[in-house]
């Protein structure tokens, strides 16, 4: 019967949830965030994990240090350029890391030349 009803199916990941309310605001809050106005920055949009193919690089906040965990001095330099070359490397490394399968296809996209 569901399947007279039903013409799409959306993953939302490979767990098990005790309910369908939770995946229903899973897809709301992704759908959502690109709604004009509902970030306070829509340029966040452009720097998330995914958009190029990678995990976010770590983010930090003041004070700058934190428990002797100091926020990475390059952070604080004021060079744009080297903060963005950081935050690449970060992000790679961490895919890496973290979720070798997109670090693989990141690998293979730039083989391939594409814009990662």
């Amino acid at each position: 019967m569901i399947d007279r009803h039903v013409h799409d199916e959306v993953s939302i990941g490979d767990y098990v949830l005790s309910g369908g309310e939770y995946a229903a605001l899973v897809i709301l809050d992704c759908i959502a965030r690109y709604a004009p106005g509902f970030m306070s920055n829509s340029e966040s949009l452009l720097e998330e994990s995914f958009e190029n193919g990678l995990l976010e690089y770590p983010q930090y906040t003041r004070p700058a240090e934190i428990e002797g965990l100091m926020v990475p001095d390059i952070l604080v330099s004021g060079d744009h350029g080297k903060i963005r070359a950081w935050r690449r490397d970060q992000s790679i490394e961490k895919t890496r890391r973290v979720r070798p399968d997109l670090y693989e296809r990141y690998i293979s996209s730039r083989k391939e030349g594409e814009k990662p």
